[in-house]
């Protein structure tokens, strides 16, 4: 039996000395070949898989699916209906064409298709289903979001990346159910971990497994992270990135992001709240930086909404490397703070970090007791199996911190204030804080600390699970 990373990391550290955390090794040259799931398990076959639904920028209006065939099915088609409580759902179906790419890799050839449904009614029941050559998927209802604002329930999960299928996919199957009636799933980034242990083709046929049919059910809103690039050497022998190209055929997103990175930016209104999605890595890697600066600018100007939250794979204030990530700081927090922004969300550290005041968790407490206005909340959380240790401000600028922990958040948004919780991967509660708005526009935070879990952290080479730290200590 083959053990994940995590999984040999904990087993050898079983009869280390309990001294200190993992420390990441250098990476093996040349690195041995990504393991390869046997029998064709995730090739592409004669019925729609990896069927994944997205909100139109004004998702009251519109949405999109993409979906994976056999080479067989060389056209998009898909149809959509509104839902009735009867049995003839094609009865008065539309048929919609759409476009389709091809990709080649270690699972052989396949086929990606997306379509777009447009002229939908807000807040409308609608089933769809898509073609492949061995015939159409089943139905899939959603409902498209209401015209006006609305309070709604939404999740939130970070990096995925490591043991999708293994270890990650019960916590996204857990936020499914404990959420209900869940509207939308943001990703943090990081979905996968191409360039690691698996095939990258693999890796996506966990990912859309892990969430199964709810990913076709529900909108999905995913950031890109510095995983979803490949690497690239240009012609004069330096090192580059290119964007993955899994990316832009497993998503049809809105076409409204920043001048050149339009794939990977890109804006949705959902019932009075402006999700803004951002592309740390082409930011700092790719100069794409200075257009989504002005982009972020100007959609949050111009933003009707009640409530406004940006996801973006990189943090503002990490909570696992000695450094903050300073490039996307100095350019972004400005405007995130005159833009009076609510939340960012945030991956990219494997750890859970919760800043609401960059003076600290000591002046941040001290605000909520005295009901002064407090800015924008920034939150890292993890969702898979790969942990980073905490750095050295855990303890004294995150409201709350937690290492060695996968977890999911559910957040409630309402006209005049927005619930916050992070749970962990068993349905403990361990971090929760509430926004509300107040009648001059400043948001008060109010901390709900009393029901918590106690604070997740190593202790040298013990985690807190009576298990050994599997958390690598960032340098």
């Amino acid at each position: 039996m083959k053990l994940s990373a995590a999984s040999l990391a904990a087993a050898l550290l079983l009869a280390a000395p309990a001294t200190a955390q993992i420390v990441a090794p250098p990476d093996p040259d040349p690195l041995p070949p990504p393991l390869h799931a046997p029998n064709g398990r995730w090739a592409a076959k004669g019925w729609a898989d990896r069927i994944v639904l997205s909100p139109a920028a004004d998702a009251a209006r519109g949405a999109a699916v993409a979906w994976r065939t056999d080479t067989r099915q060389a056209g998009a088609e898909a149809q959509i209906a509104e839902e009735i409580d009867g049995p003839l759902l094609g009865f008065a179906a539309r048929t919609v064409a759409g476009t389709t790419a091809p990709i080649e890799n270690e699972n052989g050839q396949a086929l990606y298709h997306q379509a777009r449904f447009d002229g939908l009614k807000p807040d409308t029941r609608y089933v769809y289903r898509v073609r492949a050559a061995d015939g159409w998927s089943e139905w899939l209802p959603f409902r498209t979001a209401k015209a006006e604002f609305a309070p709604f329930r939404f999740i939130y999960l970070g990096d995925t990346q490591n043991d999708i299928l293994e270890v990650a996919s019960r916590v996204i199957r857990s936020a499914f159910k404990e959420a209900g009636p869940a509207a939308l799933v943001v990703h943090a980034g990081d979905l996968v971990a191409q360039r690691e242990v698996k095939v990258h083709d693999d890796e996506w046929g966990e990912w859309t497994e892990a969430g199964g049919r709810a990913y076709a059910m529900t909108p999905q809103l995913p950031a890109t992270g510095n995983h979803e690039y490949v690497d690239h050497i240009l012609p004069n022998g330096e090192e580059s990135r290119l964007l993955g190209p899994h990316w832009p055929l497993q998503f049809a997103l809105p076409d409204n992001g920043a001048e050149g990175v339009k794939a990977t930016s890109y804006y949705v209104d959902y019932q009075g709240v402006r999700f803004i999605v951002l592309d740390g890595t082409a930011a700092i890697d790719l100069g794409a930086g200075e257009s989504q600066t002005r982009w972020l600018d100007k959609v949050l100007a111009e933003s009707p909404a009640r409530w406004n939250v940006a996801l973006v794979h990189q943090p503002i204030y990490t909570c696992a490397r000695p450094e903050d990530t300073e490039e996307l700081k100095a350019a972004w927090k400005p405007i995130f703070d005159a833009r009076n922004i609510d939340l960012v969300l945030q991956g990219h550290d494997h750890c859970y970090g919760r800043v609401s005041n960059p003076a600290g968790a000591e002046a941040s407490r001290a605000d909520s007791a005295a009901g002064r206005p407090q800015g924008p909340v920034y939150v890292v959380s993890v969702t898979g199996s790969k942990m980073y240790g905490l750095n050295d401000r855990a303890d004294t600028q995150p409201v709350r911190a937690a290492e060695n922990t996968e977890l999911y958040q559910l957040i409630d948004v309402e006209a005049d204030r927005l619930s916050f919780r992070a749970f962990t991967a068993t349905g403990g509660l361990y971090d929760a804080f509430t926004l509300v708005r107040q009648a001059d526009g400043t948001k008060r935070l109010i901390e709900t600390e009393d029901t918590l879990l106690a604070l997740r952290r190593c202790d040298g080479a013990a985690g807190p699970d009576d298990r050994p730290c599997t958390a690598e200590i960032k340098d």
